[in-house]
């Protein structure tokens, strides 16, 4: 994900429920281009959402993880 200017960024997961099952970013950013590692591995298999979050941007998507 790309950060345009200094923000408070968040990404979380949820499951189909709307239930959070992890926060893998909620920090300040400075500009720049980044990206997260999210380890699965102790979820199973299914559809899960993410939202990413911060002032200027707002952004819910679905992923499908399959084992």
């Amino acid at each position: 994900y790309s950060v345009a200017k200094p923000e408070r960024v968040t990404i979380k997961i949820y499951n189909v429920l709307g239930k959070e099952i992890a926060t893998l970013v909620d920090e300040f950013k400075e500009p720049g281009v980044y990206s997260v590692r999210f380890d699965a591995s102790q979820l199973s298999s299914g559809i899960y959402f993410y939202r990413l979050q911060s002032e200027s941007y707002n952004a819910v998507r679905k992923m499908i993880l399959q084992k």
